[in-house]
């Protein structure tokens, strides 16, 4: 990248090599931001491949497959590398052409491709039996010689991986089971939820210790309730035993009033006066 951007004015490179710094800053935990960044790299700079390239992945990581193809192709015909190809395969997908990403796998790019990459076209093409429902052929496509070696590469655990959902997808639960745990032992970063899978297929649940199950936090205001239903019953049983019952001439009733202790006095002192 950094011979390309020399092919440029100095302060014309250093602008556009700002720019893609960004954008492997941000492509991961903000795509949309990244995407942003390659736009402006991208008319900055549009001739050069390694720009091309990146706008392609900040288009890639955004969904915008169409865009990301095109960037892709202009990419690979600036510089002759087939290393994008199974990512271009991959757009196909993403833009519902299964089919398309098929052909690519058995174009003869995929012989000049690394390990790495080959690996990598074969998991695009067990992707793309999926999307056709060939659950089967997607299973056969994952099955190779890497997939098979207890050697534990780069993409060892994306593979494992792979092949273990379709075994899950196919309703092969013990074989996925068994997939599933060889990821865990390869994904020494923790790039997939195999731990997660494994412990749905076991029926194992998480629960958060920081939280309280619904049903305490249910029944512990339950309790407060009932506290406080307490509470008013003794504060109404002290206030009724507060209250005289007295005779009302006017009515052949009794009734209930609450009577203070000055009031009381008061009665008692104009009934002396009376008398």
């Amino acid at each position: 990248m950094r011979q390309e951007l020399l092919s440029l004015p100095k302060g014309l490179a250093e602008e556009v090599s700002k720019n893609l710094v960004m954008v492997a800053r941000l492509i991961d935990e903000d795509p949309e931001q990244a995407y942003a960044y390659s736009r402006i790299a991208l008319r900055l700079a549009s001739r050069v491949a390694a720009v091309r390239e990146a706008a392609g992945f900040a288009a890639y990581a955004t969904q915008k497959y169409s865009e990301a193809l095109a960037e892709f192709r202009a990419a690979k015909r600036m510089t002759g590398s087939v290393e994008l190809w199974p990512v271009m395969a991959d757009c196909e997908r993403g833009l519902g052409r299964p089919e398309r990403a098929l052909a690519m796998a058995g174009e003869p790019e995929v012989q000049k491709l690394d390990k790495a990459g080959q690996v990598e076209m074969r998991l695009v093409a067990a992707g793309a039996r999926r999307d056709q429902g060939q659950l089967d052929a997607a299973i056969v496509t994952l099955q190779s010689p890497e997939l098979a070696s207890n050697s534990v590469q780069p993409w060892t655990a994306r593979l494992r991986y792979a092949y273990a959902d379709a075994l899950l997808a196919a309703g092969r639960e013990e074989e996925a089971r068994e997939w599933f745990a060889k990821t865990l032992e390869a994904d020494k970063d923790g790039a997939t939820d195999a731990s997660d899978r494994l412990a749905e297929i076991d029926g194992v649940e998480f629960v958060d210790a920081a939280v309280e199950p619904a049903d305490d936090v249910d029944l512990r205001e339950d309790d407060e309730d009932d506290e406080d239903e307490d509470a008013a019953e003794i504060a109404a049983a002290e206030r009724a035993a507060d209250v005289t019952e007295y005779y009302d001439e006017d009515d052949e009733e009794y009734e209930s009033l609450e009577q203070s202790a000055a009031d009381a006095d008061a009665d008692a002192e104009a009934e002396a006066d009376k008398g």
